[in-house]
């Protein structure tokens, strides 16, 4: 499925983390991928959605590997990115993902993605987890699945 495909009619798209380390960390042909996934998200005016557990879980290698560069790169992704919105986990969130939880017998870190994500209208949901496309309630985009061209 090529990625502009698969993207089109997605008005609001929810990104797991994942594909923010791909992105950030030049991570080969997934690199590429989330480059075009970007141009495209560009090009359409597709806000991006992502909650704070991405901030937490981007930010634990290179604070363990003391890499200030790599460090400051998520730092300026998530905080300065116009069309990107880092989400708090609120009350509401935390009680979605634990419906989220037991429907799906989803892991914390993913129920509380796909929560915010669905809190915050998103219609789609970007991940390289083949596992949370069992989650009904918004189409779950897989990286391995899309092809660049």
């Amino acid at each position: 499925m090529i990625i502009a495909n698969v993207l089109k009619g997605v008005q609001r798209l929810g990104v797991d983390t994942a594909p923010f380390i791909y992105y950030v960390e030049d991570d080969g042909i997934y690199a590429k991928k989330m480059d075009a996934v970007i141009d495209f998200v560009e090009a359409n005016n597709i806000p991006l959605v992502t909650s704070t557990v991405t901030l937490l879980e981007t930010l634990v290698k290179p604070l363990k590997e003391s890499d200030k560069t790599v460090e400051q790169a998520y730092r300026e992704l998530l905080s300065t990115t116009s069309y990107l919105s880092l989400q708090p986990i609120t009350s509401t969130v935390a009680s979605q993902a634990a419906t989220l939880r037991a429907t799906y017998n989803l892991k914390t870190p993913d129920a509380l993605q796909i929560a915010a994500t669905l809190e915050n209208g998103c219609d789609a949901f970007l991940t390289n987890d083949l596992g949370l496309k069992r989650v009904n309630e918004l189409r779950v985009l897989v990286i391995d699945e899309m092809d660049i061209k």
